[in-house]
């Protein structure tokens, strides 16, 4: 997600699990953190941002602004979307 163009939309395909990275800090956290934030695969988010030097991502879902850090970030896999598609609603849960 992190390599996303700004203003790109993508889907949400896999999220992966960080815990088998055991230089990762706080592992544990990130499913609760991500899950919490509305952040599962099918959702349809769009990238509105990237900051410089390993900075916060930051996704517009469901209308509302969202932050995530850089590392957490890399967890997300996505696929891109085209806007139509976004348009129609279109998901994988509602598939």
């Amino acid at each position: 997600m992190r390599d996303l163009p700004n203003g790109s939309l993508a889907r949400i395909v896999k999220i992966l699990s960080p815990l088998h990275n055991a230089a990762e800090t706080g592992s544990s956290c990130c499913a609760a953190r991500l899950e919490a934030l509305g952040l599962r695969v099918g959702k349809i988010v769009e990238k509105v941002s990237g900051m410089p030097f390993h900075g916060p991502v930051t996704l517009l879902l469901d209308g509302r602004q969202i932050a995530v850090g850089w590392n957490i970030s890399s967890h997300v896999l996505v696929v891109p979307v085209k806007e139509r598609e976004r348009a129609h609603g279109r998901s994988a849960e509602r598939e």
